[in-house]
């Protein structure tokens, strides 16, 4: 039978005439039609003799089509609207245990079986030890809860959502600086600042590890150093009251690079004082590698002492020059300091200050972690303080400087671009979101410890016995 010959009305002509009346504006009332302006009519009539009418005949027809257009849902005279709660006042329903009916003879064949109701066959039910750790191991395990524990960020957004965030960030400009000499005396200019030198790639083949047997290790200055930060803005009378925090750099740099480098720990003191949050480093870290890069500062840069030709010798860690800059990430405003490596000019007399870093050479198996991790790192450093020249020195396991390669940020930015290894724009996210948190968090004349620790899942603020007295004399001075 071919149905596609038959012609079948699948509605009929009861439907037909339905579409009819509706496009007419006609109801049945009963058995005959009447059209709808005609049922408002006599409805509103009805009303004004006293008599009772039908909602469902009349009402729904005259009053609706005239009251109910004219309303706007999201108007301010909206009561119903407007006093609706944030949360609901109702609980949420929990539902009852559903049985499985189905399959009711699955059970009922073979020995162990427990979906019936007989309980447990003759054989046990495989057992299964508990998680440890949940899933990090018994090293990173959660068990102990640390009692001074204030608050945590957990890492809920995605990198995805960071991106779309579009955080602002204000060009830092600089306030004042400091130079710390040999024998560890400050001063509020800058002596300790080094001029680069340009011709650095003639010294291709020098052995950074000369200057070890003269070399003379950095003091762990500790709150002290962060004193002399203060002493510095009270010596240029630098006004704080629209600052919300004060740091370092470097402690701005491994909050921007916790958005994608989760496993190395830090910690940092946190100290609220006047409506102003203090960030201060609290480790400090140093090896091998890192002082091959305090030699390569010191082959990169001018010294008058030094002879052409001469060798790398009397190197001072605890010299170094800070730059004191104001800007605003987002809506925070940022009062840091950032020590500087050296300096350039350009043929009319402008200064700018230049990074000076060190990397192993690159091969096929570490170029990858080097544009993934070291490049962050280098950009980060050098986006925050506004530092728009990076020269890398790359040497060999031996220690020699093997090349030279000069970067600006924006040739970090677009090398990485294209592999999608990182977004500048995600950690400066990234930072907002845990600035918003500390300053939200943090009370007044309260101190805290900031830590990113195993199992790398997220910060920890804990509470802190006391303030540094460096800090704390300088604060009331300010």
């Amino acid at each position: 039978m071919d149905f596609a010959e038959q012609e079948v009305d699948l509605f009929g002509e009861d439907y037909e005439e339905d579409q009819e009346d509706r496009e007419n504006n006609v109801v049945m009332v009963g058995t005959a039609a009447v059209p709808v302006g005609a049922l408002a009519a006599e409805g509103k009539k009805r009303r004004e003799n006293g008599e009772e009418v039908e909602n469902n005949k009349f009402d729904n027809f005259g009053d609706y089509n005239e009251e109910q257009e004219d309303r706007d849902l999201f108007a301010s005279d909206n009561d119903d609207y407007v006093k609706t709660p944030a949360i609901s006042p109702y609980s949420i329903p929990v539902l009852p245990v559903t049985r499985n009916i189905n399959n009711q003879g699955r059970g009922n064949f073979g020995r162990g079986r427990w979906q019936n109701d007989r309980g447990a066959g003759l054989l046990p039910r495989p057992g299964f030890p508990p998680r440890q750790g949940y899933g990090y191991g018994s090293k990173f395990s959660n068990g102990h809860r640390d009692e001074r524990l204030v608050s945590e960020l957990k890492f809920s957004k995605s990198e995805e959502t960071l991106s779309r965030k579009m955080v602002a960030f204000q060009a830092p400009c600089e306030l004042a600086c400091y130079s710390r000499v040999e024998g560890g005396d400050v001063y509020f200019d800058d002596r300790s600042l080094r001029l680069f030198r340009r011709y650095i790639s003639d010294d291709v083949g020098a052995d950074l590890n000369e200057g070890f047997d003269t070399f003379i290790e950095k003091k762990d200055l500790g709150s002290e150093g962060f004193g002399d930060l203060l002493g510095s803005i009270r010596a240029k009378n630098i006004m704080l009251q629209n600052m919300h925090f004060v740091t370092f750099r470097n402690n701005l740099n491994k909050i921007l690079a916790t958005a994608y480098i989760r496993h190395e720990p830090w910690e940092m003191g946190v100290h609220k004082r006047n409506g102003l949050s203090i960030l201060m480093c609290i480790n400090y870290l140093k090896g091998h590698k890192m002082l091959l890069g305090i030699f390569f500062e010191s082959l990169a840069t001018e010294d008058p002492r030094r002879a052409d030709g001469e060798g790398i010798h009397h190197v001072d860690a605890n010299v170094e020059y800070c730059s004191v800059l104001k800007t605003k990430l987002g809506a925070h405003r940022i009062l840091m300091g950032a020590e500087m490596d050296c300096c350039d000019s350009t043929d009319d007399g402008k200064r700018f200050y230049v990074e000076l870093k060190t990397s192993r050479e690159l091969d096929y198996h570490t170029e990858e972690r080097f544009e993934k991790e070291k490049l962050l790192k280098f950009w980060i450093q050098s986006f925050l303080a506004g530092v728009p020249y990076i020269v890398i020195g790359f040497r060999d396991d031996a220690g020699r400087l093997v090349r030279t390669e000069r970067l600006t940020t924006k040739d970090i930015t677009n090398r990485v671009k294209a592999k999608n290894y990182w977004q500048g724009g995600v950690c400066l996210a990234f930072a907002d979101e845990v600035l918003c948190w500390l300053y939200g968090t943090v009370k007044e004349n309260e101190d805290y410890i900031l830590q990113f620790a195993p199992p790398f899942t997220r910060l920890e603020l804990l509470q802190a016995q006391s303030c540094p007295d460096a800090i704390t004399n300088h604060v009331m001075q300010l």
